[in-house]
C-alpha cells in the first residue's frame, strides 16, 4: 500500500525560512532509514504559497488567484511517499520523526494513495535532471464532499484523465501523479514539544483536504497554471473545483546549509529510490 505523508505549513515555512543544516541532516538520515527498510518512494519540499497560485473552477469557468494565502495551517510544506503494509506501520515510523522538526510542534497527515476509481499514479519516483530554465511544480487537487464520500467520475471522466496523463508523460511534462483515498482511511499526528498524538479520520473540513496531486516541470508559474487550466479535473464543468499550484524546492535553493556531503547523500538516495528496489 502507498501512503502520502503531508507535512503541514506553519508561520516559519510560509515566511520562507529555510531548514537548518541540522534539520537537513536529520531528515536525510531519517529518509535513509526509510529507504533501507524498502519504504521510501519519494519526497519533496514546497516553497511558500507566495510563489504559488490557485484556480477555482465554477461552472467550468476558472478564476486564478496568486498567493500568498493566509490559512497557513491548511497549506502543505512538504510530503513523503512511502510504501507500507498498513497505516499503523506508517504511524509507528512517524513517531520517530526527527526531533529537529518535531520540537517545533509539527503536524503531519497520513493519506492512503490510490483514488477509489482505480486511476493510479504515473511517473518515475526519482526526480530527473531538470531541463535548463525549468522548475518543478506541484498541482494539488482540493477535496470536496463528493471526494470525501468516495464518489468518482464515470468511465468518460477517468478515461479523459488517463489520456491527459499519458500525453503529458510522453511530452516530458508530467513527472508524477496520484489520487488519494477519502480521509476515512487517514490519520493525523501532531507533535507538541516533541511528543506525538494521533487522531484518526474521517476529518470534517473537506475543503482543507487533498484528493490528489500531480508534479510537472514547466518554465514558469504561469506555464504551470496554463497546464492546470487545461486538465480535465473531475466535475470541473459542473461543480466548484479548486486546485493549488506550488513551486517545489530544488537543492540549489537551500544555500550553504545544504552542504556538498548532504547533496551527495540525497543524490544517492534519489538514485536508489529511482532504481525501484523491492521491499
Amino acid at each position: 500500500m502507498q501512503f502520502m505523508i503531508l507535512r503541514k505549513s506553519d508561520a516559519a515555512t510560509e515566511a520562507g525560512e529555510l531548514p537548518s543544516q541540522a534539520l537537513l541532516a536529520a531528515m536525510g538520515a531519517y529518509n535513509e532509514e526509510l529507504m533501507k527498510a524498502g519504504m521510501l518512494l519519494g519526497g519533496e519540499g514546497l516553497q511558500p504559497s507566495s510563489k504559488g497560485a490557485r484556480i477555482r473552477f465554477s461552472g467550468g469557468k476558472p478564476t486564478v488567484t496568486d498567493g500568498p494565502f493566509t490559512e497557513s495551517k491548511e497549506l502543505i510544506a512538504g510530503f513523503t511517499l512511502v510504501e507500507a503494509a498498513s497505516r499503523q506501520e506508517v504511524i509507528e515510523w512517524l513517531r520517530r520523526w526527527p526531533q529537529e522538526d518535531a520540537d517545533g510542534n509539527t503536524s503531519l497527515e497520513i493519506r492512503e494513495g490510490g483514488c477509489p476509481g482505480g486511476l493510479r499514479g504515473v511517473g518515475a519516483q526519482a526526480a530527473p535532471a531538470l531541463p535548463e530554465g525549468f522548475r518543478r511544480f506541484m498541482i494539488l487537487l482540493k477535496a470536496n464532499d463528493r471526494a470525501e464520500a468516495g464518489i468518482v467520475p464515470g468511465s468518460d471522466g477517468l478515461g479523459a484523465m488517463a489520456r491527459h496523463n499519458d500525453d503529458a508523460v510522453k511530452a516530458g511534462v508530467l513527472l508524477m501523479g496520484e489520487g488519494l483515498k477519502p480521509s476515512a482511511s487517514a490519520s493525523r499526528m501532531k507533535f507538541s514539544r516533541g511528543k506525538p498524538s494521533v487522531m484518526d479520520g474521517p476529518f470534517a473540513e473537506a475543503k482543507e483536504l487533498l484528493a490528489g496531486f500531480w508534479i510537472i516541470q514547466a518554465r514558469s508559474l504561469q506555464a504551470a497554471v496554463d497546464w492546470a487550466l487545461g486538465y480535465p479535473f473531475p466535475f470541473r464543468d459542473t461543480e466548484e473545483v479548486e486546485v493549488e499550484i506550488r513551486l517545489l524546492y530544488e537543492a540549489a535553493d537551500f544555500g550553504a546549509a545544504f552542504t556538498p556531503e548532504l547533496r551527495e547523500a540525497e543524490a544517492l538516495q534519489r538514485a536508489q529510490v529511482g532504481a525501484g528496489k523491492p521491499r
